[in-house]
């Protein structure tokens, strides 16, 4: 079949108003948020009890953080909750001087995102290469399911069976129906089985109390004072810039997986706004959770604000009216969902053999290293930064050399003419000056810049330094062939660079 002939996908409704007017994609949305909610409590209590706070503090803050989001982030589809990554960075402060102190840490992290996303700083996330991103997939993949892993561990043997009946389910229903999302499916099916059997086997409730009273405003407990400030700094420094971190790779990823842009500027303020009122009432911070994410985007196919909304919704729900049954939940079933969703969040292409044959050696070092760094450290943050950092090391080493000096001595010998070509900055023109032959040129030295720029003022002092050579020989040398910019940025620093 031509490509022309193909059929076009059915693109889904990308607004609110348009899924709202499809009862097939309300549907999907409003399932889509409700298994993402039940994928969601788990890790939230899990990372309350990392942070050292009482899960409810976490379970109410990723209410206030999924529904706030859902109004002001500029990436529909992304799920926002009290996570494991700002969980990890708060623990100490909590641990050696109180959990008092998370409310001024996470309102100042707050105003530092707002700062952050008003002054159009999400701009930088362009720079990410797509080795660290493919990176950053592959460590989320591994990551999520290693944190599966202890709840199919040392369980009861009926465990084990449910575990086979929800990746049964999983795998099986979706050949007869879609309609419903298979996960949430297995989810209440499995929950039913062990309810009515009265099975014994590790639940939620395990995982940390349930109480199902709403806490009130979160109470200011220090002094407001520069002694607070510089002790919260670092770590809402910390909060602030591995929260923003994982939100906007995590809704760059739903554009690549959606094809739909975001913005990126108003997911930074809106999530510093969102932990500000999570703060005031919940009392911890939080970013996207990317496991559910995934799992609400690509495996439940949500596409707008509904899905977020009801994840918020159902989750408070879960909490007041339903936290009993929501304590019987059986993790091996919760545990069996992600597991799926982290093997399918995995790029496999990646790393097949033959297209790691036919990568460059450094974007596959960079990538191995990101998820190294991630599953080494447990934070994707971490990961990224190193990534970064390796990238643009390496593009720096391959970049020094590619310019070059071609050298053309004029017909009578009293003139000679280099042309460079390449980008001039401070990988590449450290070594320009060992590409001229100063005690053999003649006195007249031209340099063609024309096919190359300057781009820092290492440039411009490794030119006065050629200058000054042949000057030392009793040469002259012209400088040609530069745009406008060059020129100006060359004027204005030659002969002030030098001691």
């Amino acid at each position: 079949m031509a490509v022309a002939d193909r059929p076009r996908p059915t693109r889904q409704p990308d607004n609110v108003l348009a899924a709202l007017r499809s009862p097939r994609q309300l549907t999907r949305e409003v399932l889509a948020g409700m298994v993402t909610t039940l994928a969601l409590v788990p890790e939230v209590i899990s990372f309350s009890i990392v942070a050292g706070v009482d899960p409810m503090v976490s379970l109410v803050a990723s209410i206030v953080l999924a529904l706030a989001m859902s109004i002001l982030g500029g990436r529909p589809g992304v799920v926002t909750a009290a996570a494991g990554s700002v969980a990890l960075v708060i623990a100490p402060l909590v641990h050696e001087h109180g959990v008092q102190y998370v409310l001024p840490t996470v309102l100042l992290a707050g105003v530092i995102q707002v700062v952050f996303g008003l002054a159009g700083l999400a701009r930088l996330m362009r720079f990410i290469p797509r080795s660290v991103m493919i990176g950053f997939v592959n460590a989320l993949g591994v990551l999520i399911f290693m944190a599966q892993v202890p709840h199919v561990l040392n369980v009861p043997w009926l465990a084990y069976v449910l575990f086979a009946v929800t990746l049964a389910i999983i795998f099986v229903l979706p050949r007869f129906t879609k309609v419903v999302p298979s996960p949430l499916v297995a989810i209440v099916v499995v929950t039913a089985i062990a309810i009515l059997a009265g099975l014994a086997v590790p639940t939620v409730a395990d995982e940390g109390p349930l109480t199902g009273r709403m806490p009130g405003i979160t109470p200011f407990l220090v002094p407001l004072d520069v002694g607070t400030f510089r002790l919260v700094l670092p770590t809402a420094l910390s909060v602030a810039f591995v929260g923003l971190m994982e939100t906007l790779l995590t809704a760059k990823l739903v554009d690549d997986i959606t094809e739909t842009p975001s913005h990126k500027g108003r997911e930074s303020w809106g999530l510093g706004v969102s932990n500000i009122l999570a703060g005031f009432y919940g009392g911890i911070a939080g970013c996207a959770m990317i496991g559910q994410t995934v799992l609400n985007v690509k495996t439940g196919q949500a596409r707008t604000r509904i899905s977020t909304v009801v994840a918020g919704v159902f989750l408070l729900a879960l909490v007041t009216g339903l936290s009993s049954i929501m304590a019987q939940i059986p993790m091996v079933a919760l545990a069996a969902v992600m597991m799926v969703v982290a093997v399918t969040t995995v790029d496999w292409h990646s790393v097949k053999p033959s297209t790691l044959k036919r990568m460059p050696v450094p974007e596959t070092l960079v990538m191995g290293a990101t998820v190294a760094v991630v599953v080494f450290t447990g934070n994707l943050a971490y990961g990224v930064l190193v990534g970064v950092i390796l990238a643009m090391v390496l593009f720096a080493r391959r970049v020094a050399h590619v310019i070059t000096v071609e050298r053309t001595l004029a017909d009578d010998g009293g003139s000679v003419r280099y042309e460079v070509v390449g980008p001039l900055f401070f990988g590449s023109s450290n070594d320009l000056v060992e590409h001229f032959a100063y005690g053999d040129d003649p006195a007249s030295v031209t340099i063609d810049l024309s096919r190359a720029q300057i781009w820092d003022a290492s440039t411009v002092a490794a030119l006065d330094s050629i200058e000054t050579k042949y000057a030392d020989h009793g040469a002259t040398v012209a400088i040609e062939g530069l745009d406008e910019r060059s020129t100006g940025f060359h004027r204005r620093l030659t002969g002030h660079l030098g001691a």
